[in-house]
């Protein structure tokens, strides 16, 4: 490698700087200013240069492309939650939205809002630190997500410097990561020119590029960022959402198509019926507007709730709709064996999508609406996403038009089929139905369960369609060669997927009593077996009433347990597991039995607006043994009521249970910890 020289160092310098300029004004602002041909003669000069001294920096456009696959995504906390936004339908309940804020901040002015349109895509928060990209991670449950730094850098628009002279010392942008209509649809038809599955629609495109392990695939996919809001900062005072939009579009970032600052919440309906009217020509999906508060002061004084803050609202147009024609009804199994009927539509474009099939939920559902074959039905993407029948337009029927009766027996293995008492769902009672086995390996692999790197549905589809795996057991007799024969599968890949099915050998008892899909028993249900079970040789043959004898677990759960656990053939399942290498160990047993914790066996409910976010306080509880539902029984203890609570305290009433306020939680808390 030549040694440098200063002239060198300001050549890289300049390129690197030209190059990021051009490369804001073709993906930014969208009007170039040289040709592609010139560009790629700058981006050529400067790799050489870069090889040949070795100068090479972390802004530097040839960095956007190149890190090597990784093995799996690694957790990011944010600093700040990422809030999901409240929902408005109506322009009425826009107007309600305004007078809380009025009522809150105790003021009859009008008030200055911004409205934006609603990309729908995948959330994203870039750290910029010093002015440099340092990390860039999804939503996740808001309070932690995935570290998608690498895939990010790929996505041109995404600064990886910040440019001006305003450079906070740390600064969490957020926005939206999309991908236009007609690139989604380019790439749906590659993908299906080459036998692979196509998205539903552009967000789901959107969020599986960026959850490549591999960011050359997501560097094929043209992925755009629109930003419209920051986290925690440091060195800059913004005092509005105007002046950050400003901030941000001198600094290089992509901002949403439109943001109009606004005085009064009738200029703000106005707004949102521009966008709602341009909506069909925008580039990108969109499913509503976003109304903030302006001032950055106000948007603190409003604070948040639980899940969202009380200073933004987002309106959501009226879902997409469209008529059709239902051409054929089929029963489809899933992994628990319920059957769901799913209607095959003469296909319909509905909103920028390709609908061409729904499901009709159960066959009540079908029963009400008087759904047959043959039937012109209203389909409606509720959302923007989820296609279903809104009705039937019973004037365009013939009379050729047949009803889709329940099965009696399963489509798939021909087993008999039940219908439980109080419940709506019909189910194959086959213990070896093929629907249910592939469906129970992906349940079985998934990040929740057994966490199997590699082994998502569709490579679960590809083993289980060339007979390699029938039965999650034969997870575990997988060999190398086996997957090098299969496509999709090179050396390294392979040599992943093996090393993730070893890795899985180690688990937990809550984990992998939730990867076998005891019905009923979902992960909750597991962590209480493993709270109260030290092995899993504990749970052969129990006994529903040793099952009951547990705080929080029913009759059906306890029977379904049961049988689950007196099955011989599950039985033997589990003794081949383990004679395979699988080791159990059960750390909630442990830490249940070493200390007995102050909350054990309370059950509590969040209702309302507390000083913390709730997730905090429900890990609070759950920490000291306690557990946290989500609506209120006859097996709550105690209601955990804040400002503004919901029917969950007239429930509660109704039902006697004790309420209590965050200051007395917290009282009980320094008690009892």
């Amino acid at each position: 490698m030549e040694k440098i020289t200063k002239t060198i160092k300001q050549d890289i310098e300049k390129l690197i700087k030209d190059l990021n300029y051009h490369c804001y004004r073709y993906y930014v602002l969208d009007s170039p200013v040289i040709s592609d041909e010139e560009y790629d003669r700058l981006y050529k000069h400067l790799k050489e240069l870069e090889e040949q001294y070795g100068y090479i920096l972390p802004d530097s456009p040839t960095q956007r492309v190149g890190a090597p696959p990784l093995d799996k995504f690694v957790k990011i906390k944010h600093k700040e939650p990422m809030l999901s936004l409240d929902n408005a339908f109506s322009e009425d309940e826009v107007r309600e939205f305004d007078e809380r804020i009025k009522r809150l901040i105790k003021s009859e002015d009008k008030i200055a809002y911004t409205v934006e349109p609603k990309y729908d895509g995948l959330a994203i928060e870039l750290t910029y630190i010093n002015g440099f990209l340092r990390t860039a991670s999804t939503r996740g449950d808001g309070y932690e997500g995935e570290d998608v730094t690498q895939n990010i850098r790929t996505i041109k628009s995404v600064p990886l410097r910040i440019e001006g002279d305003n450079i906070p010392e740390e600064i969490d942008i957020r926005g939206e990561v999309y991908i236009d209509v007609k690139e989604f649809e380019k790439l749906n038809k590659e993908r299906g020119k080459h036998g692979e599955s196509i998205f539903a629609n552009p967000r789901n495109a959107a969020a599986g590029s960026i959850r490549q392990l591999d960011s050359s695939i997501t560097a094929k996919r043209n992925l755009h960022l629109a930003c419209y809001g920051i986290g925690a900062v440091k060195g800059v005072d913004f005092r509005s959402q105007s002046d950050l939009i400003k901030w941000l579009e001198k600094a290089r970032f992509p901002v949403p198509s439109i943001v109009k600052l606004t005085k009064g919440i009738s200029e703000v309906i106005s707004v949102v019926k521009e966008i709602e009217k341009k909506r069909k020509d925008f580039s990108f999906e969109t499913d509503g507007a976003v109304i903030k508060v302006n001032e950055f002061r106000l948007q603190k004084i409003l604070g948040m709730k639980t899940r969202e803050p009380r200073w933004a609202i987002a309106y959501k147009f009226a879902a997409h709709q469209g008529i059709t024609k239902i051409n054929e009804i089929i029963a489809s199994v899933g992994r628990t064996g319920v059957i769901t009927p799913v209607a095959f539509l003469e296909p319909v474009r509905i909103g920028g999508v390709t609908v061409s099939r729904s499901t009709l939920h159960n066959w009540d559902e079908i029963e009400r609406k008087d759904i047959r074959v043959g039937d012109t039905v209203v389909i409606e993407r509720a959302g923007d996403v989820i296609p279903h029948v809104m009705a039937v337009i019973k004037d365009k029927r013939t009379g050729k038009e047949k009803r889709f009766n329940p099965p009696k027996k399963c489509p798939v293995c021909g087993s008999a089929v039940e219908r439980e008492e109080g419940e709506v769902a019909y189910r194959c009672i086959g213990l070896n139905c093929p629907a249910q086995a592939q469906g129970r390996i992906g349940h079985y692999a998934s990040r929740t369960a057994m966490d199997i790197e590699g082994l998502g549905e569709k490579n679960v589809e590809l083993l289980f369609l060339k007979g390699l795996i029938k039965h999650f057991v034969d997870i575990y007799k997988l060999k190398k060669e086996d997957l090098l024969e299969l496509p999709r599968f090179a050396e390294k890949s392979a040599q992943n997927l093996i090393n993730a099915i070893d890795k899985s050998k180690h688990t937990t008892l809550a984990r992998f009593l939730y990867s076998l899909g005891i019905l009923h028993a979902g992960e909750y249900g597991a962590k209480l077996l493993a709270r109260n079970f030290k092995n899993i040789e504990d749970l052969y043959n129990v006994k529903s009433e040793r099952i009951i004898e547990i705080k929080q677990m029913g009759e059906k759960i306890a029977d379904s347990i049961s049988r689950f656990f007196n099955d011989p053939e599950n039985l033997n399942t589990l003794k081949t597991l383990k004679s395979l290498g699988l080791k159990i160990s059960n750390p909630d047993f442990e830490s249940k039995r070493a200390e007995k914790r102050p909350f054990d066996g309370l059950t509590f409910v969040i209702t309302g607006t507390l000083p913390e976010p709730r997730k905090k306080v429900e890990d609070l509880i759950e920490s000291m043994g306690g557990h946290a539902a989500s609506s209120v029984s006859k097996s709550t203890n105690y209601l955990v009521a804040g400002e503004e609570p919901g029917s969950k305290l007239k429930n509660a009433k109704e039902l006697q249970v004790k309420i209590i306020s965050y200051e007395e939680l917290m009282e009980m808390v320094k008690e009892k910890g």
